[in-house]
């Protein structure tokens, strides 16, 4: 007679593992980000051995954070049911893929915007934003380096939406590397993008390296997290970094 583990317990197996797929990932992008700006600009990284090992240490620990709501996720999809992420891509009409993709972003930007302005407001930012911005200027491994409750508003949005608005398996994939993507890239201290895109009128509504620079630069500004529309919206768009 065999003996079926614990709902509790594959749970927690599973929250370990996507534990372990999202430090993975986060080492391997900011590895990446990390060599590429090593070759381009290695005098960015001259004495920055401390602070990269504190940004590492951090964001490890927010991997564990991210971890346990995704791993609750995926058990629940697996295991339950529970969500709206399906694996048939005919289960949905073809044109819900890129809306999906686009639904996600729109909603995570705006989730992103609003929190990170909130947490700029004197005592939440001493008591939790203050670790981000530690970070002077910032390196390709602090893309997830900040304070655990930072991390827990961080970890909850997209693990929220799969119960609310259909995706599929690959376009979350595709939502999530995006998601990791620019989260390194607009901390790395250049910008990968051409000028001429980044001074367009795509460029514009979209945010990159010279975006968020500017963030880290005068804090009192350009919150998003991929689009400037909030920003511009709410006169918090303070332009481009000097570079």
């Amino acid at each position: 007679m065999s003996i079926s583990p614990s709902p509790a317990l594959v749970a927690i197996v599973s929250a370990l593992l996507m534990s372990g797929i999202v430090a993975l990932r986060y080492i391997a992008t900011s590895g990446l980000f990390d060599w590429l700006t090593r070759r381009r600009m290695a005098a960015l990284y001259i004495g920055k051995w401390p602070q990269i090992r504190r940004e590492i240490g951090w964001s490890l620990l927010n991997c564990l954070i991210y971890g346990v709501p995704a791993g609750i996720v995926a058990w629940g999809w697996q295991a339950r049911g529970w969500t709206q992420i399906y694996r048939d891509v005919h289960a949905w009409p073809l044109w819900v893929l890129p809306l999906s993709v686009l639904a996600f972003l729109i909603l995570h930007d705006m989730w992103f915007y609003w929190t990170h302005r909130w947490m700029h407001a004197p005592r939440l930012f001493r008591a939790m934003h203050a670790v981000h911005h530690e970070s002077r200027p910032p390196t390709a491994w602090a893309a997830m380096s900040f304070h655990p409750w930072e991390g827990l508003t961080g970890a909850l949005v997209i693990p929220a939406l799969v119960f609310v608005i259909p995706i599929h398996v690959g376009a979350l994939a595709v939502v999530l590397t995006i998601m990791t993507v620019m989260g390194v890239t607009n901390h790395m201290g250049w910008e990968m993008f051409p000028r001429w895109m980044v001074q367009s009128r795509l460029g514009a509504w979209l945010i990159t390296a010279s975006h968020h620079q500017r963030h880290h630069e005068r804090y009192l500004c350009n919150y998003g997290l991929y689009f400037r529309w909030w920003d511009r919206w709410c006169g918090t768009d303070k332009g481009l970094a000097d570079w």
